[in-house]
């Protein structure tokens, strides 16, 4: 068998259900998928027992323990030559294992993962959450999802694939809560292995449904770049620290123009030009709107838990950043 689809899984039948649906319609079969329920109140076991006749998915379930050590758990178990890891809120197109193949016959590689896109069923908050986190206006660059890129392309763990003896010789993925992904895609490219952006196995991705959600997604991540940067030294660049000066730079103006409105303008520019962009790109008005506050959480709620790792590792020094580091890892 060639592929394995691992998935982890955390109270999301639903989603587990639209994935193997599209799972189904693979125009290429020479697969098979690993759901892997990560101590969830709300199993998906009959959902996909339903699809048992229609592809070869084989189910555990385990206590929880974090999306890296469910994704191990699964690797384990899988008998493909490379394993494809997913998130759980993941759709694929019918061709999306053909671009694989065709990818791999142009030039070969040990790893790689693909781009994300928001599907036209999604929701309008779902849509913007999503042109926020792909967007070149905002992190899109620093995440290496575009062929114009401001860093290394580092694949992400809601699409990306592993030679299984790649994965093997590396551990699989860390105990980690934030920055797993991250963090086996540097040992990846570490390790002299090849790693590559695959851009037409891209995958319909679901986001956040609310902004609040998001914010903390986006936090974390930006903690988990400190992290990151402790793990393996020389991995912070400037351009990580963009999302930090932005909200840093808006705090300043924000409050500044309360003396001289004035100073609020080069926010106002750069909220009419993601408006602008998000509308032309999604063809909705809506969504464009929903875009401008989208944008600036996601680059707030990172620069801030960035900030926010930076000053209790580098400044403080102190015991509360040992528990905050233990709880990380749980």
């Amino acid at each position: 068998m060639k592929y394995s689809f691992i998935v982890p899984v955390f109270n999301r039948p639903d989603e587990v259900d639209e994935l193997l649906e599209s799972l189904c319609a693979q125009s290429v079969r020479d697969f098979e998928c690993i759901v892997v329920e990560d101590g969830s109140s709300q199993p998906c076991e009959d959902v996909v027992a339903r699809y048992a006749d229609r592809l070869p998915v084989r189910y555990y379930r385990k206590e929880n323990g974090g999306p890296g050590p469910a994704r191990n758990y699964g690797a384990e178990r899988a008998r493909g030559e490379w394993l494809l890891i997913l998130d759980s809120d993941i759709v694929l197109p019918p061709a999306y294992l053909e671009e694989v193949e065709r990818e791999l016959r142009r030039e070969d590689a040990d790893a790689f993962g693909g781009p994300d896109r928001a599907h036209p069923s999604f929701s309008p908050v779902q849509k913007a959450i999503s042109y926020a986190m792909t967007s070149f206006l905002t992190t899109g660059g620093i995440r290496g999802g575009g062929r114009a890129r401001l860093d290394k392309f580092y694949p992400r763990s809601f699409n990306m694939g592993v030679r299984r003896e790649v994965y093997a010789a590396l551990g699989g993925f860390a105990a980690m809560r934030f920055g797993e992904d991250i963090d086996l895609s540097t040992r990846i490219l570490r390790g002299g292995y090849r790693c590559r952006l695959f851009p037409g196995a891209w995958v319909w991705h679901k986001r956040r449904t609310d902004l609040g959600k998001f914010f903390k997604q986006v936090h974390n991540s930006g903690i988990a770049r400190i992290h990151l940067a402790l793990r393996h030294p020389g991995t912070l660049r400037p351009v990580h620290l963009l999302p930090s000066l932005f909200l840093l730079a808006s705090l300043t103006l924000l409050l500044g123009g309360l003396l001289c409105p004035l100073l609020w303008v080069p926010l106002a520019l750069y909220a009419l030009l993601v408006l602008t962009d998000s509308t032309l790109r999604n063809r909705s008005l809506r969504v464009g709107l929903l875009s401008v506050p989208a944008a600036f959480t996601q680059l707030w709620g990172y620069g801030s838990g960035l900030l926010r790792a930076a000053v209790r590792r580098y400044l403080l020094r102190s015991g509360e950043f040992q528990a905050f580091e233990t709880n990380f890892y749980e």
